[in-house]
């Protein structure tokens, strides 16, 4: 007697499929116009350098990773702790806010030659640039989502005679979790790019290096080979964030909610 049960076949993710034939167009782009080797290797040469290079390739991709998650880690904790305050205090809102929103016109490798004089050219100059990427998202993130707490709670809270720090402990922190959620995703997601930035100043190891190495080399093969383990790398740390984030806020319709940013001009 046959099943009733309709057979589904499983389906290939559309990213996948678009991946696909876009190797392929660019497998056959370099094989049918004869593109210099050293211009714009295949995605075959590629992966066979990839294949090689493999130990180096993990290697450098190792220092990348511990960079990027030192920077992600503090500059996130220092973050938090700046939202909250400036969130407690009006008179440090007025003196810090237009300076944290002012650093951030100035350019990224403006800084990373000074703090790799100041920091030297291990990893220490590498962590403080990805904090300093990552620090003014998660900063304007978490105050927005404090600032915009319920009235209705903290009237309810402040009848009872709650103190301020149980009101920020248990009503405005976790009333901001969403907002702080979506500033650590941005966070996530442009924190490589403080590593390799600081990287390609000043360093004698990390992905930034093997890439400045290879294009000093002619090696073009090895220096897709090293840009495709990093955006690998970015893709799998944001994957991991956002999953951690998502089973921690677990009880909320909808954690990864966009905040903007809201200067207080009192």
């Amino acid at each position: 007697m046959a099943s009733s049960i309709p057979h589904r076949r499983p389906r290939v993710p559309a990213f996948l499929v678009s991946l696909t034939l876009f190797l392929l167009a660019w497998q056959l782009l370099v094989t049918l116009s004869g593109i210099p080797h050293f211009l714009l290797p295949a995605p075959l040469a590629i992966l066979k350098t990839l294949v090689n290079q493999i130990q180096t390739l993990g290697l450098h991709t190792a220092i990348t990773a511990f960079e990027i998650i030192a920077g992600l880690v503090s500059g996130c904790v220092l973050g938090i702790i700046s939202a909250v305050l400036l969130s407690s205090s009006r008179r440090l809102r007025r003196w810090l806010l237009p300076l944290m929103v002012i650093s951030q016109s100035l350019p990224v490798f403006a800084l990373a030659p000074l703090l790799t004089l100041w920091f030297g050219y291990g990893m220490g100059s590498k962590v403080v640039m990805a904090i300093l990427i990552i620090y003014f998202p998660v900063v304007a993130a978490t105050f927005d989502g404090l600032r915009h707490t319920s009235t209705a709670m903290l009237d309810l809270a402040r009848t009872m005679n709650a103190s301020p720090r149980t009101i920020l402990l248990q009503i405005r922190l976790p009333a901001a979790l969403p907002s702080m959620a979506s500033g650590i995703r941005v966070a996530t997601s442009v924190a490589p790019i403080g590593a390799v930035v600081g990287e390609w100043v000043g360093s004698s190891q990390g992905l930034g290096y093997l890439m400045l190495q290879a294009n000093g080399r002619m090696q073009t093969d090895l220096m897709f080979a090293a840009l495709l383990c990093l955006c690998l790398l970015a893709f799998l740390l944001y994957t991991l964030v956002n999953r951690l984030l998502d089973r921690a806020l677990f009880w909320l319709p909808d954690s990864s909610s966009t905040a903007t940013f809201h200067t207080d001009a009192h």
